[in-house]
């Protein structure tokens, strides 16, 4: 095994103001996208744009009153919702809230005339991408959540779940921008925006939960699963497809079984695994951040917290009692 993760093709992060309206519009450039301000007075906006692999996620605030006209690629579908709203806006002819879901079509023109003031976050996925995962995670076909047009309902817990969830993927690439060099990391991240995307939408809500037994089988199956595959990082993802049981039974199973979430159980593995690899660790150079990030820990000082909550000791210890020369 290398002692760093394979890297990734390049991304694209930007974080840039706009004093223009057409320079606004240019920002994604692949939309074929047209912006005309309505309000008087100078214009102000601001974008954010993470891109990696098919998944583009964004953040824009403007000042105006903006009537945007664009089409996504197709193939695509994009889920946007309101961060800030001062004044009314309009979606293909729907009023905006500020716990509306602005659902957009790859290949169909959308129309969105904005508020004065507002910032909305959005991505960007493939279509296929997402349905697959739906299909092979959530055990759902999400066909009529993505039929929907414009502004499909979404119960304010759900649009604000949604909202929180974008928002914490921009802090933690802001932190730590090279957790985007990691392909687990970038295939977690989309699947946890897939997850994301169906939960807003409202995708796989109604389905029965397993018997007791099945859960206890599902509990040891994971475990399984994660020793077989030591020192290869699983997402939540990856467990549902190698168990062949939906998300929504996998987290239900850990949560009465284990009184824990998969996600808590899966970082439970991983500090385990960071910490035998540093038990292990002999002369070679490897260091405390070659292991944690082989081990898909990019934000050094979470982990750090992380692991010497989990432990007892820093990471930096356990390394020195496995080199007493240190």
């Amino acid at each position: 095994m290398s002692t760093l993760p394979a890297k990734t093709a390049p991304v694209i992060r930007q974080r840039l103001r706009t004093a223009d309206i057409d320079e606004h519009a240019a920002c994604l450039f692949d939309w074929k996208q047209h912006y005309d301000q309505l309000s008087p007075g100078i214009f102000a906006g601001e974008f954010e744009e993470i891109v990696f692999g098919p998944v583009r996620l964004f953040r824009e605030g403007m000042n105006q009153t903006v009537l945007e006209s664009g089409i996504l690629p197709a193939g695509s579908h994009g889920l946007a919702v309101i961060a800030e709203l001062d004044g009314d806006g309009w979606f293909d002819g729907q009023a905006v809230f500020p716990d509306s879901l602005l659902l957009v079509h790859g290949g169909e023109r959308f129309n969105f005339r904005t508020p004065r003031q507002h910032q909305l976050l959005a991505a960007v996925i493939d279509t296929a991408r997402l349905c697959d995962y739906a299909r092979q995670v959530e055990h759902h076909d999400p066909a009529d959540e993505l039929g929907r047009q414009g502004l499909p309902g979404a119960a304010p817990g759900r649009a604000a779940a949604y909202r929180a969830f974008l928002l914490t993927l921009f802090t933690a690439v802001r932190a730590t921008p090279q957790m985007l060099e990691s392909r687990f990391m970038q295939r977690a991240m989309e699947q946890a925006l897939h997850g994301a995307i169906l939960e807003a939408l409202g995708g796989g809500d109604g389905q029965m939960p397993a018997p007791a037994r099945l859960r206890q089988t599902i509990i040891e199956r994971a475990r399984a699963c994660v020793n077989e595959t030591s020192g290869e990082p699983l997402s939540v993802a990856d467990l549902c497809m190698r168990i062949g049981v939906s998300r929504r039974a996998l987290q239900n199973s850990f949560q009465e079984v284990l009184d824990l979430n998969p996600v808590k159980f899966l970082r439970a593995m991983r500090l385990n695994g960071v910490r035998r690899a540093l038990r292990e660790a002999g002369p070679q150079g490897n260091t405390v951040g070659d292991i944690a990030a082989r081990w898909g820990f990019w934000h050094l000082s979470r982990f750090a917290a992380d692991y010497r909550e989990m432990f007892g000791e820093r990471p930096s210890d356990t390394l020195k009692k496995a080199m007493p020369g240190l």
